[in-house]
This record gives C-alpha cells, sequence and structure tokens, in this order.
C-alpha cells in the first residue's frame, strides 16, 4: 500500500501544468527526504529485536527522541534557502526551473523525517506484540490522508505539481504516525509491565548506538542512492526527460520491492523459533523474490506498460517509451531486494550488523562507478544508464552478502 501512494502522486502531478519541471522538482525534493530520514528508518528493526521490557522499551525509545530531533534538524538544513541554492546550483546542477518548484517542496518535507521515525518505533511495538494487522490498517490511514490532500489541493488549482506532491506525502505521514502511536498504547503499557528476564539482557544505551549505527549508515547510503541518481542523470543524454521519467520508475519499480521489503521485519520477529523457522522463512522469502520479479516482467514486458505508464501515471506519450525501457532494465531488482533483506535480518538478529554497512558500501560503489562510465561513455539516455547502474549495485551487495559466510546460527 505504501508503494501505491509514489504513482498516485506522481500521477496527480503529472495531470498539472509543466509536468517535465513540476515532475523532475517532485522527485528532487522527495530523494532529499529520503536522505534525511534514512539514519531513522531501521528504527522499526530496533525496536522490533530490541524492546522486549520495560527498561528496554525506555531506553529504545529514549533513542528514538534523540534520533528525531538529529533527522529533523538535518532536513531543516537542507530546506534552509542558502544551502539548497548551493545544492541545487553546484553539486545537482538543476535546470533553474526545477530548482525553482523544488526548493518550497523540500520546506514541506519538513515533518516528514520525524514523523516517520515516530510512527517507525511505534510500529516495531506493534510488530512485536503480533498486531500487525495495525501496520496495515495504518498504512490505509496515511493513503487516505495523502489521497484526499493531494486531490484536494489538485482540484483548488494554481498550486505547481511539486507543492501539491509534496504536501501531501508529509500529511499522510504525519497523520499515521498519530494513528500508530494510539494503537500501540495497550502494547507499551504491557510492555512497561514486564521486568527484564535478566539485568544483563537491558541493552544500554551505548550498546543500542553499536547495533543501531551500522544499521543507520546504511539506509543513508541507499537514499544517497537517488540524489547521487540525479547528479549524474542531470549531466546525461536527455536529462529533462531522464530526470521526469526517473521518479515515476522508481515508484514502479518500488512497488515489486515492498513484499520483500516487508518481510525483514518477520524474519527478526518469527525467527527466533529455531532452525526449522529459519528453513521456512528462506523458502519463503526466495519465493517471494521470484514471483516479485515474475510480477513486474509480466507489467513491463508486455503492452500492460504503457496502460499504466500513460494511463495511471499520465506521463506523456514522449516519455512512455524512455519509461519503459527504463523500467525493462530493472525486473529482476525485487529477487535481488529479497536476498538482501534475508541477508540483513539475519544479521540483525545475530547482532553483527557492522556486515550490513560492508555489502552497501560495494553496492554504492558499483552504482557510483557504473553511473560515472555509463554517463561519459554512453550514448544511451540518462535514465536507462540509472537504471543499469542500480541493478549492479543491489545485484552486487546480493552476491556479496550471500556468499559470505556470515550467516551461520551464533554459536
Amino acid at each position: 500500500m505504501m508503494a501505491a501512494e509514489g504513482p498516485f502522486v506522481a500521477a496527480l502531478v503529472a495531470r498539472l501544468p509543466e509536468p517535465k519541471y513540476n515532475l523532475g522538482a517532485f522527485g528532487v525534493a522527495l530523494a532529499l527526504a529520503f536522505v534525511a530520514e534514512s539514519p531513522i528508518l531501521m528504527m522499526l528493526a530496533t525496536t522490533t529485536a530490541l524492546a522486549r521490557d520495560r527498561e528496554s522499551l525506555a531506553r529504545v525509545r529514549r533513542f528514538s527522541f534523540l534520533m528525531n530531533g538529529a533527522v529533523t534538524a538535518a532536513m531543516g538544513l537542507i530546506a534552509f534557502p542558502p544551502v539548497f541554492d548551493l545544492l541545487a546550483s553546484r553539486v545537482l546542477a538543476l535546470p533553474p526551473p526545477v530548482a525553482e518548484r523544488a526548493q518550497l517542496a523540500v520546506a514541506l518535507f519538513l515533518p516528514w523525517p520525524a514523523a516517520i521515525g515516530f510512527r517507525r518505533f511505534q510500529q516495531g511495538i506493534l510488530i512485536g506484540a503480533g498486531r500487525t494487522r495495525l501496520v496495515a490498517y495504518g498504512t490505509a490511514v496515511r493513503l487516505a490522508t495523502m489521497a484526499g490532500t493531494g486531490l484536494l489541493l489538485f482540484l483548488v488549482g494554481g498550486i505547481p505539481g511539486a507543492v501539491v506532491g509534496a504536501s501531501a506525502l508529509s500529511a499522510g505521514v504525519v497523520v499515521e504516525a498519530v494513528a500508530s502511536w494510539i494503537w500501540a498504547r495497550a502494547d507499551r503499557e504491557r510492555l512497561m509491565l514486564r521486568p527484564p528476564a535478566s539485568p544483563g539482557e537491558v541493552p544500554t544505551l551505548a550498546e543500542i548506538q553499536r547495533f543501531y549505527w551500522p544499521l543507520a549508515v546504511t539506509p543513508l547510503m541507499n537514499m544517497a542512492v537517488q540524489p547521487m541518481v540525479t547528479f549524474f542523470v542531470g549531466r546525461g543524454h536527455l536529462p529533462i526527460e531522464s530526470l521526469a521519467v526517473v521518479p515515476v520508475v522508481n515508484s514502479f519499480a518500488f512497488l515489486f520491492r515492498t513484499p520483500a521489503l516487508a518481510f525483514q521485519e518477520v524474519i527478526i520477529a518469527l525467527g527466533r523459533g529455531g532452525e526449522e523457522a529459519l528453513r521456512s522463512l528462506r523458502r519463503f522469502a526466495t519465493t517471494l523474490g521470484g514471483l516479485s520479479s515474475l510480477a513486474m516482467a509480466a507489467v513491463v514486458l508486455t503492452p500492460a506498460a504503457g496502460l499504466w505508464f500513460e494511463g495511471v501515471t499520465g506521463l506523456g506519450a514522449d516519455l512512455v517509451p524512455l519509461a519503459r525501457r527504463s523500467a525493462a532494465v530493472l525486473v529482476l531488482l525485487p529477487a535481488a531486494a529479497a536476498a538482501v533483506v534475508w541477508a540483513h535480518a539475519r544479521l540483525v538478529m545475530l547482532r553483527t550488523t557492522r556486515l550490513v554497512t560492508w555489502g552497501t558500501v560495494i553496492e554504492l560503489t558499483v552504482i557510483a562507478t557504473s553511473l560515472g562510465a555509463g554517463i561519459r561513455f554512453s550514448s544511451l539516455p540518462a535514465a536507462i544508464v540509472a537504471s543499469a547502474s542500480i541493478l549492479a549495485g543491489r545485484c552486487t551487495g546480493a552476491v556479496f552478502l550471500l556468499a559470505a559466510r556470515i550467516l551461520k546460527p551464533a554459536p
């Protein structure tokens, strides 16, 4: 359901005036918001793994509040006009019409990172209590709020598409965070009544930090992929067209990656059942990745791709061929995502989180190298170079994590 918001918002933006500039600006603003939120993303896995009694809950909650404050400060820094102007002109080399629209969109994303961090802490409590259905209900609330806000602003008219998109997404995550906090109240109270089994089982703040920082760095580096892609795409072949297509293609691919992404906390929560449980989870992860890639191929390699990109997302007919070719390159991405998620979850369970970071370093190195070489030496449109580079990096990271002998149960 979360994956549906990207195509929905992109479809609204594409139907408003000056869609190329506004789609590009919205993609840039969303990429920067992703970078700001990335250090807080692993709060969900951390809460699920560590918050098991009143002491550990209190310490994880204190840590989450500190992180929420930090990511909000980072988002404020990005939105600060002199900083954003420097990023837009010197770093991202954005065309002036795109930069102008992106600046206000970035400011509207200010509540985004802290709301997501707060929500993921509450959802970790819900997952640990086995009440995963409420996580889905929260996403439904988020989508309803996002869609209502976006449609209202769309109908009002006269508002730039990038502003409509940023406002809709920010409103959705704030309302979802409030709903998650309300629903997790009973589970928080139950944890507060549960004493720790032994003092040694309660992680100190320093131990939480050592556990968390490799996880926090990993999504930070992953989220940096989007600005890095924007940096290279703006210097490649067909830059305006590619800037408009890349966020639409990424949202489309995200639809097929989400089943695997949602599985990480399932592995952490259910993998405590022993070797038989882990074997079942591994079989499920393999099947999930394969079916997700097949489903993506069934859309992007058939006439359904044209229906999606033109009829659903609202891309102009001149952009649909580029979007289709870019998306076709990413067909294997869902399968690679399932392999990476399996490896990450096992490392979290074993509290060997440092190797998660090394896998991401390898992935980003391959993406950056491929982007640089492709933009410099290839005549392909920049959007296709970006898709090929992202796939190469994710596959390389998956091979590294699966090939290394790191997933054995702790002795």
